[in-house]
C-alpha cells in the first residue's frame, strides 16, 4: 500500500501474477498496462480489474523532469459557461507559466459505473507532469494510483470532501449562502426558500448551511418545506419551484444555488403568471454570463471560477517543483452582485 506523500512504494505483485489472475498471457497484460489499443474490451476489463484487485503498481514510463511543460485538465463537461470560465483561468495561468494543457471531458466509466483506468494510462503515456481535476469525483483507487505514480494533482471545486492531504481550491460557499440570504432579509423578506443542488455535494450543503445561519442570526424561523434539492438541473429546478408555489404559504423570495437552475425557476414563475421581482425575488449563485442575459438581470453571488482555476494551476506548479503547500484547502471569496431580480416583498 502507498500513503499520500510517501517517498517509497512497497513491492507489489508481478505482471505475471496479474496475467494469471486475469486468465491472459503476460504480453497481453503488458499491452493493457502500457495503454495499447489492440486489446479486446472484455480482455482489457479483466486485466484492469485484476490490476486494481491486486494493487499492481505501474511504473512511470517517463521522467517528469524531461517534460515539465505539459499538464492535464479534467473537467466535468465542456458544454457550459462554467467550464468555459475554468478553461479560461487555467489557460491564462498556464500561458504565463510556459505550460501546455491537455483537456479531457469527464472520466470514462464502465457499464457497471466504475471509472476505467484508461485515461490514467494515457496520462502516463504522454508524460504529463501534473493534473487539475474540476468537479471530478475520484475513487479511492484513483487517488491511490496517482499517489503511487507520484503525479501531483489539485482539485478544483471538489464534489466530495477530499481525503486528508489532498490539495483543493474552492469558493467560500458558506459565506455566499449567508450573503444571498442576508440581502433578501435586508429587503424585508422572511419567507425565503432555497433551491439547492445535490444534497451530498460539498458546495451545495455549504450554501444551504450559510442560508440557514443567516436566517438564525436574523431570528427568522427555518422552514424545512422551503428547502428543495434540484441537483443543479434546470428542469428539476422548474418543478421544485412549482412545488414551492403550491404550498399553503408560498415563499416571497428564493435563493437558487446556481445560475443555471434560475432559468428553470424563471420558467416556472412565468407558467404561473408571476413576475420577478414584483411577485417573487430571486437570487442566484455563480455569476455566469447567463445571469446578465436573462430578464430581469439576475442578482447573484459571484463565484470567482477563473481565479479558482488559475490558483489551482499555480499550486500545481509549486507541487511539480517539489514544494508542498502549507494548507490543503484554499478558498476564494464570494460577493453579491446586485441586479434587477430582487425587491421588497409585496405588502
Amino acid at each position: 500500500m502507498v500513503r499520500t506523500g510517501s517517498a517509497s512504494v512497497a513491492a507489489g505483485p508481478t505482471l505475471a501474477v496479474v496475467a494469471r489472475e486475469a486468465g491472459v498471457s503476460v504480453p497481453t497484460a503488458s499491452k493493457v498496462v502500457n495503454g495499447r489499443e489492440d486489446v479486446a474490451p472484455e480482455t482489457r476489463r479483466r486485466v484492469t480489474e485484476a490490476l486494481d484487485r491486486l494493487g499492481y503498481v505501474r511504473r512511470p514510463r517517463f521522467d517528469a523532469a524531461k517534460v515539465p511543460g505539459l499538464v492535464d485538465l479534467v473537467v466535468h463537461s465542456l458544454d457550459s459557461s462554467w467550464s468555459g470560465a475554468v478553461l479560461h483561468g487555467v489557460e491564462a495561468a498556464a500561458h504565463d507559466a510556459g505550460l501546455e494543457v491537455v483537456v479531457s471531458a469527464g472520466l470514462t466509466r464502465t457499464r457497471c459505473g466504475r471509472p476505467e483506468r484508461g485515461w490514467l494510462d494515457k496520462l502516463i503515456a504522454r508524460g504529463s507532469s501534473g493534473v487539475l481535476f474540476n468537479l471530478a469525483e475520484l475513487t479511492p483507487s484513483q487517488y491511490a494510483w496517482l499517489d503511487q505514480h507520484r503525479i501531483p494533482y489539485v482539485l478544483i471545486d471538489p464534489v466530495l470532501e477530499p481525503p486528508p492531504g489532498v490539495v483543493s481550491v474552492g469558493a467560500a460557499n458558506w459565506h455566499g449562502g449567508v450573503t444571498a440570504t442576508e440581502h433578501l432579509l435586508s429587503l424585508g423578506h422572511e419567507r425565503i426558500a432555497v433551491i439547492a443542488g445535490h444534497q451530498r455535494k460539498m458546495c451545495s450543503s455549504a450554501r444551504v448551511a450559510g442560508h440557514r445561519s443567516a436566517l438564525a442570526s436574523a431570528g427568522v424561523r427555518h422552514r424545512p418545506e422551503y428547502v428543495r434539492h434540484a441537483g443543479f438541473d434546470e428542469e428539476i429546478a422548474r418543478r421544485r419551484m412549482l412545488d414551492l408555489l403550491d404550498l399553503r404559504e408560498p415563499p416571497t423570495a428564493v435563493f437558487v444555488c446556481s445560475d443555471r437552475m434560475t432559468l428553470g425557476v424563471y420558467a416556472a414563475l412565468a407558467e404561473r403568471g408571476l413576475t420577478v421581482p414584483d411577485d417573487i425575488s430571486v437570487v442566484g449563485f455563480d455569476d455566469l454570463p447567463e445571469s446578465r442575459w436573462i430578464t430581469p438581470a439576475l442578482t447573484t453571488v459571484r463565484q470567482p471560477l477563473s481565479e479558482m482555476a488559475a490558483t489551482a494551476l499555480h499550486l500545481l506548479v509549486r507541487m511539480m517543483d517539489g514544494d508542498r503547500p502549507e494548507g490543503t484547502r484554499t478558498e476564494l471569496s464570494t460577493r453579491l452582485v446586485e441586479r434587477a431580480s430582487t425587491a421588497g416583498p409585496r405588502v
